[in-house]
């Protein structure tokens, strides 16, 4: 790596984990995400989630990821002016299977919410 290429520069195009994903949406988009808000940025993300609702409806299966993308992206961003570590609430929360039966496959009844 050169020393004008930027840790995020050398994973364009690879897999992403969602530390990387945190971190690379930081990088991206931090200083204009911390000027509009959370609230604001709350409102992009049901904007998107929206165009997810009729992608969801249609047959258009490249439209539909690029929809899914679009929502975890703002709801990182969301995160990232939130100061919340998404990768250290996710494990916390479902690292150990299921939060309602603590099991791998869920054996919750049906008409809960896990």
């Amino acid at each position: 790596m050169s020393s004008s290429t930027s840790p995020s520069d050398s994973t364009r195009g690879e897999s992403l984990t969602f530390a990387d994903l945190q971190r690379h949406i930081r990088e991206m988009y931090f200083e204009k995400d911390v000027q509009r808000g959370v609230d604001g940025t709350f409102m992009w993300l049901m904007e998107e989630v929206g165009e997810l609702a009729a992608a969801l409806r249609g047959d258009d299966r490249e439209n539909l990821a690029e929809e899914f993308a679009d929502v975890i992206a703002w709801l990182v961003t969301i995160a990232n002016v939130a100061d919340v570590d998404l990768t250290a609430a996710l494990t916390q929360k479902y690292g150990r299977g299921c939060p309602g039966c603590r099991r791998l496959v869920c054996e919750c009844p049906q008409g809960e919410k896990p």
